[in-house]
C-alpha cells in the first residue's frame, strides 16, 4: 500500500516494495559512508582495526541517521534525489560537528571540503542513476 491507501484491515500503510525501496536506500546510503570512511583510513596510513574503524564511523553514521530519521518522519521518498541531499547535508553537518565535539578529532578544511565532495557524490551520485535507469511512470513516485 503506498501513502494514502487503504488495506483489508481498513488501516494505512507502506507496501512491501515502499519497504524494500527505504530499506535498499538505507543500505545505499550506509554502503557509501562505510566507504568513505575506509577510503580516508587507507588514504592516511591509519589501522583497520575494528574500533579504530567505529571511532571514525561513528559521527557519520549518527548524522545520516539522523537524516533519515528526518526523511522518514516527513515520508519523503528517501530514493528522490532532494532526499539525498537532506542525507548528505546531515551527514556532512552532523558528521563534523560530532566529530569535532564528541568525538575530539580534527575537523581540518581539507576534510571537511573532501568528505562533502566525497559524500555528496556518493550519496547523491546512486540516486540520480536511480533517476535515469528508472522509466518516469515509476520514478515519478520517488520524486
Amino acid at each position: 500500500m503506498g501513502e494514502g491507501t487503504t488495506g483489508r484491515d481498513g488501516t494505512t500503510g507502506r507496501s512491501l516494495g515502499d519497504v524494500t525501496s527505504s530499506r535498499n536506500a538505507a543500505l545505499a546510503d550506509a554502503a557509501a559512508v562505510v566507504l568513505f570512511v575506509l577510503i580516508g583510513r587507507r588514504s592516511h596510513d591509519e589501522g583497520a582495526a575494528f574500533k579504530d574503524l567505529l571511532e571514525t564511523l561513528a559521527p557519520f553514521a549518527i548524522g545520516m541517521i539522523a537524516g533519515w530519521t528526518l526523511l522518514l518522519a516527513t515520508g519523503r521518498p528517501p530514493a528522490a534525489w532532494r532526499s539525498g541531499v537532506v542525507v548528505w547535508a546531515f551527514t556532512i553537518v552532523g558528521g563534523m560537528f560530532l566529530r569535532h565535539f564528541a568525538f575530539d578529532r580534527s575537523t581540518a578544511t581539507s576534510f571537511i571540503v573532501v568528505a562533502t565532495c566525497f559524500l555528496g557524490l556518493f550519496l547523491l551520485g546512486w540516486r540520480l542513476a536511480a533517476a535515469r535507469l528508472v522509466p518516469w511512470g515509476r520514478r515519478r513516485a520517488a520524486d
